[in-house]
């Protein structure tokens, strides 16, 4: 006798392969997902760790605007976007912190080989700019941008501390969607900005 369809199987069938998509699904984006929790939600550092920077949290967007540089020169509003970015704030003259700064960063890119075209470095100038032959002969592609201004004060306010930033001697790090994350304080060990690098430039998608 011809048994009818079981009417069951189908909508089994359809179960099993909903599951093996959301499966596919998952296992893309998992690794995003926790590269996000880690670096934006949950400081997972063992407490005393000196060796990293300090996470923004939460990350703070900065503002689109253009800035003065020297010259006729301008920084776009979009030059902290599409790039991973390491931001130093001071004075213009450059004095021994800046010149520290400003190095650590050009050796940190430089020693990310393959992923150095993913950094920039950035320089915001808060008052006399500038010393350009220092900068011109040992920081070659350096940005800079004024920010004494009314543009650049905008832009200023969004970092921690703002009203003391230019004389704090940090280095920032802002991701390639405009987002401020970490900040690196003057006795922070140097190789903890490559490692923190080199770390994110493995779990991102983007930069």
């Amino acid at each position: 006798m011809h048994r009818p369809a079981d009417p069951a199987a189908p909508a089994g069938q359809t179960s099993r392969s909903r599951r093996q998509i959301y499966i596919l699904i998952g296992a893309f984006f998992a690794p995003l997902a926790l590269a996000f929790i880690l670096y934006y939600g949950l400081d997972v550092r063992p407490h005393g760790s000196t060796n990293k920077g300090d996470l923004i949290h939460p990350p703070v967007t900065l503002p689109e605007v253009e800035l003065p540089a020297m010259a006729d020169q301008k920084l776009a509003a979009d030059a902290l976007r599409g790039k991973w970015s390491m931001v130093y704030i001071g004075d213009g003259a450059c004095d021994d912190r800046c010149r520290q700064a400003l190095t650590l960063m050009r050796q940190t890119r430089l020693a990310l080989g393959d992923d150095l075209p993913r950094v920039q470095r950035v320089f915001l100038v808060s008052a006399n700019c500038c010393d350009r032959p220092y900068l011109e002969a040992e920081q070659s592609g350096l940005l800079l941008g004024r920010i004494d201004n009314p543009e650049g004060q905008t832009l200023l306010q969004t970092f921690p501390d703002a009203a003391r930033a230019p004389g704090l001697g940090r280095i920032y790090l802002v991701d390639p969607l405009g987002n401020l994350m970490m900040k690196y304080e003057p006795d922070a060990p140097q190789k903890g900005l490559l490692e923190d690098l080199k770390k994110l430039l493995k779990l991102s998608h983007i930069g």
